[in-house]
């Protein structure tokens, strides 16, 4: 009898262990804490860190003067540099000053720019781009935002490149498809379009960082954190990155659905 008291106690005890066990598996494991950068020294900390690894970030668009910088930056939009650099020798030669190209048939620019995407548009606005440069600045490229972005074909990033690049005066950051992911993923941001993800990273870095911030944001997200597959392991960041080891999916577009 003591035996069978015992054996009946026990059961209720494994089905209470039982249902124990079975919550804890069913509980959801706990989200990895979120590292991001919260202060601008903690952002800084981590730019230095970029900085040092991508020692050689630059403009990768071939250029010789501001003018040049800026018809092969109204160039590259939805182009890539390396397709830009190919085809601009021959435009140069053909039209080394805003005056010459100013002259320009459009027929003949659109047929040294025809390997390029949109290449009949660009080639109508770096032709007004250089007369209105002929016609309000004596030729030559100016200095501010404000001026710059009245030049056909030329927005917001495209001044700042010019004036990071070739003045050295940016006013604001320039932030492209790699900018936009690279600050997602590492924190800086939690904005997804370029306008209100730029004022977050003006907010975090000084003025005199944000020409090189975009340069070395471009050259991580094209060696090492790329859209598809991000390199984590070797990323010098990776302790710090919020989003390491699980970046695929930060800071990309949505796959489109088909209907």
């Amino acid at each position: 009898m003591a035996a069978r008291k015992a054996e009946k106690k026990r059961v209720p005890a494994q089905k209470a262990r039982s249902k124990a066990a079975l919550a804890v598996t069913a509980r959801p494991k706990p989200k990895a804490p979120v590292r991001k950068p919260k202060t601008s020294a903690d952002a800084r900390a981590v730019f230095t860190k970029l900085r040092a690894h991508h020692h050689d970030a630059h403009c990768e668009l071939d250029h010789q003067n501001p003018f040049q910088l800026v018809i092969a930056t109204v160039l590259s939009a939805q182009s890539t540099d390396v397709m830009v650099n190919r085809i601009t020798p021959e435009l140069f030669r053909a039209y080394p000053t805003p005056a010459a190209l100013a002259k320009a048939e459009q027929s003949e620019v659109e047929a040294k720019l025809n390997q390029i995407g949109m290449f009949r548009q660009k080639a109508r606005n770096i032709i007004g781009l250089s007369k209105r440069l002929v016609e309000h600045h004596g030729g030559n490229v100016p200095r501010s935002l404000t001026e710059l972005v009245e030049l056909p074909g030329v927005g917001r990033k495209t001044a700042n490149v010019v004036l990071g690049v070739a003045f050295g005066t940016p006013e604001g950051v320039v932030v492209d498809t790699h900018v936009q992911r690279i600050s997602q993923r590492l924190g800086f941001t939690r904005e997804t379009e370029p306008v209100e993800i730029e004022q977050d990273l003006m907010k975090l870095f000084p003025r005199e960082d944000w020409d090189m911030l975009s340069h070395v944001l471009i050259f991580h997200g094209r060696r090492i954190c790329t859209a598809r597959s991000p390199a984590c392991a070797a990323c010098p960041v990776n302790e710090l990155c919020p989003s390491a080891f699980r970046a695929e999916n930060v800071g990309r577009k949505p796959p489109r659905v088909r209907t």
